[in-house]
This record gives structure tokens, sequence and C-alpha cells, in this order.
């Protein structure tokens, strides 16, 4: 096994990371389908065989960018929660950059939905855990806003967290930006936020 930090893990990492890099383009630009490891290859300056030695199938590389993709944003989704503000800022700022982020991702990109709807066929577990890390940063501003007398206690916080997102999904799930997009349009994101928030506030 390579020891971590070491010169052959840092350059199998940088591999790792050239081969992610250059199949998020060709997927993007050909679409996920139309996109073969051979091509990657082609563009990477290598043989096929080499790109199998860091991913075992295609799928596994789109795997990996799509949780790549939500590693970051669940990254920027707690610099919400550790932000200035009151909890109901940093709610409304959670559902409004989370949109926005969703539309800039699919919405504008076609190419890139391909990604989301073998997500969602394959039902990958990286599909699954950002869906928690979704409720777990919901239920952290709630907890706050409770803690601080801006909303009052709730009887079960992981439960009004999985509500609220539930009540948002529209927002945040790519297939339903699509569809429901004239909604959307006449209720914007900060709106409904603004909605859940008050009835959160409600005793």
């Amino acid at each position: 096994m390579t020891p971590p930090g070491s010169a052959a893990a840092d350059d199998k990492h940088d591999t790792r990371t050239r081969i992610l890099d250059v199949a998020d383009r060709l997927f993007r630009h050909y679409g996920y389908a139309k996109t073969t490891v051979a091509d990657m290859a082609r563009e990477l300056g290598m043989s096929p065989a080499n790109v199998y030695r860091f991913f075992a199938s295609k799928l596994e590389i789109v795997e990996a960018i799509a949780s790549r993709m939500l590693d970051r944003r669940h990254a920027h989704n707690l610099t919400i929660v550790a932000s200035a503000g009151s909890a109901a800022e940093r709610l409304v700022r959670f559902v409004v950059d989370n949109h926005r982020m969703n539309v800039e991702a699919f919405a504008v990109d076609p190419k890139a939905y391909e990604i989301v709807e073998v997500a969602m066929a394959e039902q990958w577990p990286t599909i699954s855990e950002h869906l928690v890390q979704m409720t777990d940063i919901i239920e952290a501003l709630i907890r706050e806003g409770v803690e601080s007398g801006e909303f009052p206690m709730q009887r079960d916080l992981r439960r009004t967290a999985a509500m609220m997102r539930q009540t948002l999904v529209s927002f945040f799930h790519p297939t339903l930006i699509l569809q429901c997009s004239d909604d959307l349009e006449r209720t914007g994101p900060e709106e409904l936020a603004e909605f859940v928030i008050r009835a959160l506030r409600c005793p």
C-alpha cells in the first residue's frame, strides 16, 4: 500500500485529479453517454489501460466527479453555518446559494444534467450522503435559532430540518428545477425560504 504523503501517493492523487478534470470537461462537452474511457485516455495522452489502473469503470469516474462536486458544495454550506448573521438570515442564504449553484451546474448545462440522471438511476450512496448533509446544515441552523431564542423550541429538530428540506425540494432537486421553472420564476428562493422561516417562528 502506498504510504500517504509519499511522492508516489502524491503522483497517484495528481493523476486521479487529471483524469477527473478531463472527464468532467468531456462529459460537459459531449455528454456522459457519448464520452468513452478511450476518449479520456486520448485527451490525457495515456492508454485506456492506464486510466483503468485508477478507476475501474466510466461509472466510477463519473461518481467520483459527482462526489467531488458535492464535497465542494458541503464545504460552502459549512461556511454559511459559520458566517455572521441570524439563523434566519443564514437559512435564507443557504437556500438562495444552493438554488443558484444548482441552476449554474445543471439547468443551464444539459450535458451536466446527464450525470444527475445517472446518479439517480444508479441510486448512488453519494446522493444519499448529500441529502443527509443538507439536512445536517438545516438542523444546525435551526438549533442555533432555538438556542438564541430566535425560534421557539422544536419537539424534534431532526424531523423539522427534514421537513424544511422537503418543502424546499423544488429549489434543490435538479429535475424539479427544470420542470418547475415557470413556478420558480414566480416564487423565488428568498420568498419561499422566508415563508418556511415564518412557519418556524410560530409557537
